[in-house]
Parts: C-alpha cells; sequence; structure tokens
C-alpha cells in the first residue's frame, strides 16, 4: 500500500470445516442472534456493541482472553488520528477516540493515554507524506518540525539532518488487555454468554443460520462472526484470501541515563521510517520502561507453529537503532514477547460477508495496524450483523479486491 507493511485477535488452530450447504441434520431452535468466534480486540467489541443493543451473543474463545496467543496484548497499542497509511482510516479512527473515551466512563478505568506522537523520516518518506496527507485531508491538528525544531523540543531522539516529523498532539497509547476485559465485561453485563476454553471444533450452514460444534456441545444462531485473527486462513479454507501470519516481536528497555525523558509526560509515541520502507516505532511507559519494537520484519509462519522465544537476533536490531537514535534508552532489556500480525497482500483490512454464506461476516486481517480500531469495528459489524450497513464505507476492506 505504501511500501510500509502495516493487529487481529486469534483462537487456537482449530479443525474447522466450512460446508456451503445446508446440513441435512434436523434444526436446532436458536439459541443465539450471534455466535462470535474469538474474543480478541474485535470479537470483545462487537460482543459488547451487538449484546449492548439487545442481541443474544454467544461469544466462544479456546482461551481465557484477554491472553498473549494472538495480537491483542503487550500492554500498549499506538492510536493516532494523521493516519499515514491512508486517509480513509481517519473518520473510522475518529469514531474508534470516540468510543474508547465512552469505554472508558462505562467502566471507570483508563484506556488512553496521551503523550502526543511523531511521525518521523524523510520528508519523501511514506510515514511522513502519508500522515501529512491524512492531516490536510481531514484538517487534524498538526506539526510539521525540522531537524532543528525536533532536537529541540525532543532531546531524547538522535535524527539525521535530513530527518522531519509531523506532530500529533491526539495521539498516544491504548492499553489493550485493559480494552479488551473491559468490552468482555460490558458484554456480560448486557447479557452476552462467554464461554472461554471451549474450542469451536467446526461450523456449518443451515436452512435458517448457522450451526458451531465445540468441544462441549452445539449452537445455532443466525449469525456467525469470525475474529479469529491469524487463524482466519484456516477457518475460510479454499474461500481464504491470500494471508500471511507474522512474527513480530516487542521489547522493553530501561532507559540507560536521564530516565526522566522516557515518561509519558515527556516522550511521545513515535514511528520511525529510518530508511525506506522500513519503520520502528516506539511507546513509552511509567511503569514498564521503554516499548521499542521494529514493524513487519519479522519471519512468516503459522499462528500454530511460530517460536514464542525472543532471542539475540531479535534484540539485536532494535538495540542497533536506539544507539543510533535514542541513546539514552540503550539500558537493560526488561521484557519480551511475540505477537502476530496477520498481513493482507495491499495491508487493508479484512471486513465482509462470506459470498456463499451472507450469514458468515469475517473480521479482522489486520496487517498490524488494527487494534486501535477495534472499539470502531466492533460497532460497524454490529450494525453489518443487525442493520445489514453501515455508517463507513467497508468497501475497501471486502475480500473481493484480493480474489
Amino acid at each position: 500500500m505504501l511500501g510500509l507493511k502495516a493487529e487481529a485477535s486469534a483462537v487456537p488452530l482449530l479443525l474447522f470445516r466450512f460446508c456451503t450447504s445446508a446440513s441435512a441434520l434436523p434444526l436446532l431452535p436458536h439459541l443465539f442472534d450471534s455466535i462470535i468466534i474469538g474474543l480478541g480486540a474485535m470479537g470483545s467489541a462487537t460482543a459488547f456493541h451487538l449484546a449492548s443493543r439487545g442481541a443474544r451473543v454467544l461469544g466462544l474463545d479456546a482461551f481465557r482472553p484477554p491472553h498473549a496467543q494472538g495480537s491483542s496484548h503487550g500492554r500498549s497499542r499506538i492510536i493516532r488520528r494523521a493516519y499515514f497509511e491512508h486517509p480513509l482510516y481517519v473518520p473510522l479512527v475518529q469514531r474508534a477516540y470516540t468510543l474508547w473515551s465512552e469505554l472508558e466512563a462505562a467502566t471507570g478505568r483508563t484506556l488512553f493515554a496521551r503523550t502526543g506522537g511523531l511521525m518521523l523520516g524523510h520528508h519523501e518518506s511514506a510515514v511522513v507524506r502519508g500522515a501529512l496527507q491524512s492531516a490536510r485531508d481531514h484538517a487534524l491538528q498538526h506539526e510539521l518540525l525540522d531537524h532543528g525544531a525536533l532536537a529541540h523540543r525532543f532531546p531524547m531522539f538522535r535524527a539525521d539532518r535530513d530527518t522531519v516529523a509531523l506532530w500529533e498532539p491526539d495521539a498516544g497509547a491504548l492499553d489493550p488487555e485493559a480494552c479488551v476485559a473491559s468490552h468482555l465485561g460490558l458484554a456480560e453485563a448486557s447479557g452476552a454468554t462467554l464461554r472461554y476454553g471451549e474450542a469451536a471444533l467446526s461450523w456449518s450452514r443451515a436452512a435458517d443460520g448457522v450451526r458451531v460444534q465445540t468441544s462441549h456441545g452445539q449452537y445455532s444462531a443466525r449469525r456467525l462472526v469470525i475474529s479469529a485473527g491469524a487463524w482466519t486462513a484456516s477457518l475460510l479454507g479454499v474461500h481464504a484470501p491470500p494471508l500471511q501470519v507474522e512474527r513480530a516481536v516487542q521489547l522493553w528497555f530501561e532507559p540507560k541515563q536521564n530516565a526522566e525523558l522516557f515518561q509519558p509526560a515527556r516522550m511521545p509515541v513515535f514511528i520511525w521510517e529510518h530508511a525506506p520502507g522500513v519503520a520502528w516505532y516506539g511507546i513509552p511507559s511509567a511503569l514498564h520502561g521503554t516499548k521499542l519494537a521494529l514493524h513487519h520484519t519479522g519471519q512468516y509462519g503459522s499462528a500454530d507453529t511460530v517460536s514464542r522465544e525472543v532471542h539475540d537476533a531479535d534484540v539485536a536490531p532494535v538495540r542497533a537503532l536506539i544507539r543510533r537514535h535514542l541513546p539514552d534508552a540503550d539500558g537493560a532489556l526488561l521484557e519480551s514477547a511475540v505477537c502476530l500480525y496477520t498481513n493482507t497482500p495491499d495491508e487493508h483490512f479484512l471486513i465482509d460477508t462470506l459470498p456463499d454464506a451472507p450469514e458468515v461476516t469475517i473480521v479482522s486481517a489486520c496487517s498490524g495496524h488494527g487494534f486501535k480500531f477495534s472499539s470502531a469495528i466492533g460497532e460497524l459489524v454490529a450494525d453489518l450483523t443487525l442493520d445489514g450497513g453501515s455508517a463507513f464505507d467497508i468497501t475497501p476492506f471486502r475480500m473481493a479486491r484480493l480474489a
């Protein structure tokens, strides 16, 4: 899309069967209006929005979310309005900001930390050029900083002379585990049935809906939402678009000196295109050190075989960037984690109904940049499920483009 590859919830690999014709078994009474498989970022938000509108919802997850098996973990996720990936995302993320604020008010939990954000690179880099286009197209508050202004206002960074940065005051970080837990808590309080540790074994179409077989029993519903992230392709079988599961490593470093510069009050979140088409990012924390990681340089594999261990070879390239551009952060490695990106070829999302099964909605495959949108995507999917349409045009996210 922009040369830079730009997160998704997950359930473990289960043996799903995709059936395009109605089952010959006797129909069960509809116990639910909707069944949701996968209760990470997208599934938890969808469960909340459906249940809060009175729908009878069953949510299934073979783990107990929030968990660290998919893409909805790691203590922090960047959220930003000046979206370098494409201006079409800006209205959706604007709505997400509103919904995150409403979720905070409803739960009394702090989910968002406003730190401001920097998009850095050469003035013609995809990150800077794309963010500037979104900011201008949507009249977002922003400021373009040259090398001198960047060094003066943010002395923790050591940038090359040709580096510029777009400053966005409204950017910051979300707490992904708290966001997922909040959505699930409110979904359950609204009447949703949530079953953790219950693996879905198969799903099939029925004459008037869908049927899902789990390790504990069989359920029927009018609609099915698959929000399975890295397991999406295995669930869709021959109908799956070309998706790739990527191993993404997250690292937390202790500052070596000037620790006050790395507190959220001083340090913004950032995405830095340090070479053409290649970026790294950072998120400050008052409690866990500075989160620093590469964006889209991981190995490809499958959700079930990816290595969950972090090795020296994973740390070395990040450490090199720290020493060059953020030297005061070059302290001890405090923690590490592996999450999964599920990438589409064009790096846009995948949100659509199956052509041969319109009662089944596929949500996610967000190419490593989706968590911030999940509050709004949950609302969007609830609109699609209950009303058959949405205020947002999902044409760019439909499956047909990937055929």
